[in-house]
């Protein structure tokens, strides 16, 4: 990976590459403009290309770099082979307040892996998905303690309602992390949120409230 974006001190680093990440997953790498991101960062343009060379290089390296975190913050850290679904869907919540905390938009990772006009691009996100796996819902729906489940309840069924409304809450929790200033976000009302989420879904479909 090219290092001189990381000859930058960390905040205005981060503020580029958050930006950078906003607007590729948002618009696309074509329709993308490095005006915008350069002005999300607070930095001039000139100045942000004197790091990177050219746009290509700047969308490759957020992608590494956030692919880079998820592996390592995220999905190297996850314990799959927790068998209670909600157990698991909160730690996977835990892991990604803290990267959300400081990156709002790594959620949006995979759609970077949306087709482009350029074949190079192209080319180079072929290279990279055969070692990469951007999405980790399968695993987290896997290995499943169904005797947790109420008597008569379709499982499978269950698990699909679970899925959609984790997606939901997550959405909601993104937004309020994204419309909060980052310096005051306060994890613990987050968690607490979660906490009280899980809750209310183990009462729907477990036969016993406690864990």
């Amino acid at each position: 990976m090219p290092a001189k974006l990381f000859d930058l001190d960390r905040q205005r680093r981060d503020a580029v590459l958050n930006a950078a990440l906003k607007e590729f997953s948002l618009q696309g790498y074509d329709n993308a403009s490095t005006n915008v991101i350069a002005k999300e960062a607070g930095i001039s343009k000139s100045l942000m290309f004197h790091y990177v060379s050219s746009k290509q290089e700047l969308f490759l390296i957020a992608y590494d770099y956030f692919a880079g975190l998820m592996k390592k913050e995220y999905f190297e850290l996850m314990n799959y082979d927790e068998k209670d679904i909600f157990n698991k869907l909160r730690q996977s919540y835990l892991l990604q307040i803290k990267l959300f905390e400081k990156y709002p938009w790594i959620s949006e990772l995979s759609k970077l892996t949306r087709a482009t006009h350029s074949a190079e691009i192209n080319k180079e996100l072929e290279n990279r998905a055969h070692n990469e796996h951007l999405n980790c819902y399968p695993k987290l729906f896997d290995k499943v303690d169904k005797t947790k489940f109420r008597k008569g309840l379709a499982i499978e069924k269950c698990k699909q309602i679970i899925f959609w409304s984790n997606i939901g809450f997550t959405n909601q929790l993104l937004e309020d992390i994204r419309n909060s200033d980052i310096n005051t976000l306060n994890s613990e009302v987050l968690i607490k949120k979660i906490d009280e989420y899980f809750d209310e879904l183990r009462k729907l479909f477990y036969t016993s409230h406690h864990e």
